[in-house]
């Protein structure tokens, strides 16, 4: 930084060079660098770290804009060493960028097709407008999160008929959670959470489908333990049984930026979104997407099936978008 940190200076024609403002312009870019260092030096260990990495992550791309500008007060600056920093780190966030997790289409024929959905609808607000959306969209499986009382009333007053089977827990304010479903289900244990998370075995068409939702807490500052211990409870659930199909949809609260999430691809997953082209696409706040925002809703897959078309819907009353899947079943060989 010896350029940027030189004093005023005398031009020829009597004009003073503001060598101060080259030195202010380094130090601006040089604090960007270290607090962009921090997040990508986390993201290449691999480790979700401490706050506020945690939160930083799941808007990764968006780092692309202080790093950036920080290289052009780097070169404005003349600060060589600080336009090499700047390159470097470009370079990696453009690396991470890419999608993350192995892809790879079922051998097997096809056995049956059906469609998810997976909604938070933010205490119950936007239960109304999610029964509009069932209607239309006609999903088979529907995965519903933060869904209290009202909102289960609702759901069973405009749905009850079309959707006669449930896995449900009805609780206050966040933590309610249920899985809806044309097909029968039969019970199975749910994840133990902060939040509910359960789930269920459906009978697709005479074949066997692990239902499990997924809202682990959110990493909040002081929380960010219990929701790395929720998200590795939902990988150690996906790793444990690879013999039945499974899709594993809801809110995880938490991107392909984040460590403890890829943990969870790690077992075999795969992303519907990633599968149909949208891996970045947006899915909260729901209020500045698609402008801006970071994909946090997902449906996971077994290695059993492939994707035919997704896409995110827009809900009055809630901060998500909804997410809907149109998934294919394929024989194992």
């Amino acid at each position: 930084m010896d350029t940027a940190a030189a004093e005023w200076t005398a031009r020829p024609d009597g004009m003073p060079a503001r060598r101060g403002g080259r030195r202010f312009g380094a130090w601006v870019a040089a604090l960007m660098f270290l607090l962009v260092s921090a997040v990508v030096g986390c993201r290449i260990a691999d480790t979700d770290g401490i706050t506020p990495v945690p939160q930083v992550l799941a808007f990764l791309p968006w780092l692309l804009v202080p790093a950036g500008f920080g290289l052009l007060l780097a070169v404005l600056a003349r600060w060589w060493f600080g336009v090499v920093w700047a390159l470097a780190l470009l370079g990696a966030l453009a690396w991470f960028i890419e999608p993350y997790g192995r892809t790879s289409q079922p051998v097997g024929p096809p056995v049956a097709s059906f469609r998810v959905l997976t909604s938070n609808v933010e205490f119950g607000q936007a239960a109304g407008t999610l029964a509009a959306a069932v209607r239309r969209e006609k999903p088979d499986i529907l995965f519903v999160q933060e869904c209290d009382a009202g909102c289960d009333d609702t759901l069973r007053k405009e749905l009850g008929g079309d959707y006669p089977h449930r896995a449900a827990t009805v609780l206050a304010g966040s933590k309610g959670s249920l899985v809806l479903s044309r097909f029968p289900l039969d019970a199975a244990d749910g994840i133990p959470g902060t939040m509910a998370m359960p789930g269920a075995v459906a009978d697709v068409r005479g074949n066997a489908v692990r239902l499990q939702l997924a809202h682990p807490m959110p990493p909040l500052p002081g929380r960010t333990d219990v929701w790395r211990r929720e998200l590795g409870e939902l990988r150690d659930f996906a790793a444990e049984d690879h013999r039945t199909p499974l899709v594993l949809a809801g809110d995880f609260n938490a991107s392909q930026d984040h460590a403890a999430f890829r943990r969870i691809l790690d077992t075999g997953m795969q992303d519907a979104a990633r599968l149909d082209g949208h891996d970045r696409t947006p899915s909260w706040p729901a209020r500045t997407t698609p402008t801006f925002g970071v994909q946090i809703d997902h449906v996971l897959l077994s290695e059993d099936f492939s994707v035919s078309a997704v896409r995110f819907l827009d809900l009055a009353g809630t901060d998500h978008r909804a997410l809907v899947a149109d998934l294919t079943l394929h024989q194992r060989r």
